[in-house]
């Protein structure tokens, strides 16, 4: 991934919410997941590493596919691939996990390949709700020079109802 020093002040999106604040450029965390680009506000990503060991975490919502242990924190990876219709697909060698933050939580994804790490102009993002309504989980959709990239939001991938299933999950699996 090239750039990848670029810190996540330099980036003009809110940590919080993923959403874009203003500013002339907006930096993305580019990954590809079932031959499509998608794309993560650099502001909320802490690091990207190669594929590991998924653990489940009995009684997790479907929206989670298992837990990882990340120096010593149970950090709880979304499936971003139910989540969007595609196809299940099993965790590979050469998958990478993006380690980010969804609200107050610091939650992974595992993606079939981290990108890149691009800077697009705010006037190329347009917001979700110039497409649909009812687009939930995604923060806007990126106009690039070679297509689109839809810009997920972590902080919104769980229902309130998912994520209190989470933090019971979470509380059930924590050591004593």
């Amino acid at each position: 991934m090239r750039d990848a020093n670029v810190h996540a002040a330099d980036s003009r999106t809110s940590a919080r919410t993923g959403t874009v604040t203003g500013g002339e450029t907006v930096a993305l965390v580019m990954f590809d997941l079932g031959g499509d680009r998608y794309g993560l506000p650099a502001a909320s990503v802490q690091e990207v590493c190669q594929a590991v060991t998924i653990s489940l975490l009995p009684r997790a919502p479907s929206a989670v596919e298992g837990v990882l242990d990340v120096r010593g924190a149970m950090v709880p990876v979304f499936d971003i691939r139910s989540r969007f219709g595609l196809e299940p697909r099993a965790a590979g060698p050469d998958d990478h996990i993006i380690i980010a933050s969804a609200g107050a939580r610091v939650v992974a994804v595992r993606v079939d390949r981290a990108l890149d790490l691009v800077r697009v102009a705010s006037d190329q993002i347009q917001a979700a709700e110039q497409f649909s309504s009812n687009l939930r989980h995604v923060v806007g959709v990126a106009r690039l020079a070679d297509g689109l990239v839809v810009i997920h939001d972590l902080a919104s991938f769980l229902s309130q109802a998912e994520a209190d299933q989470l933090a019971a999950a979470m509380g059930d699996a924590a050591p004593p």
